[in-house]
């Protein structure tokens, strides 16, 4: 896996509450990991918005697909990194990937992705993502492929 392609990383440290009785990282939490993650990213290109500015907007981002594929457990107080990039941006979706590594060892031990879809509020249908938002990502991710004209 080429981590160079990542230019956002979110540190965390795995907390008493996300683990069993065996000290092992909850499958689930790795879904919260991606999730602040991705509003990290959200808010290092400009494009983070206040939460009273999001419940008054006209439009909205939707997760409409989450996935990870577990290679090996985190344990109660491992430190590690969240990498994470737009992989692609359709004409109203665009796809985040993540990889979260291991900051002591540097061994990835999970892989994930989710597809977030840009609604409108009063039709509850998908709408074109705001040029605002092409331009943020294209001058982050210049190498990211935007598939206008695709849902």
């Amino acid at each position: 896996m080429d981590l160079s392609k990542f230019k956002h990383i979110y540190k965390v440290k795995v907390q008493f509450h996300e683990v069993d009785l065996l000290g092992v990282c909850n499958n689930a939490v790795y879904l919260n990991f991606f999730e602040t993650a991705r509003l990290e990213y959200m808010k290092e290109i400009g494009q983070y918005k206040s939460m009273e500015e999001v419940m008054h907007d006209r439009n909205f981002f939707l997760i409409v697909r989450n996935e990870c594929d577990y290679i090996e457990p985190a344990f109660y107080d491992d430190e590690l990194n969240v990498y994470s990039r737009i992989k692609y941006v359709k004409n109203s979706s665009f796809g985040f990937e993540h990889i979260v590594e291991k900051a002591k060892t540097k061994k990835i031990i999970a892989k994930g992705g989710g597809v977030i879809v840009y609604i409108d509020r009063a039709s509850r249908k998908s709408t074109p993502l705001p040029t605002d938002f092409l331009d943020a990502v294209n001058k982050n991710e210049p190498e990211v492929k935007i598939l206008r004209g695709e849902k």
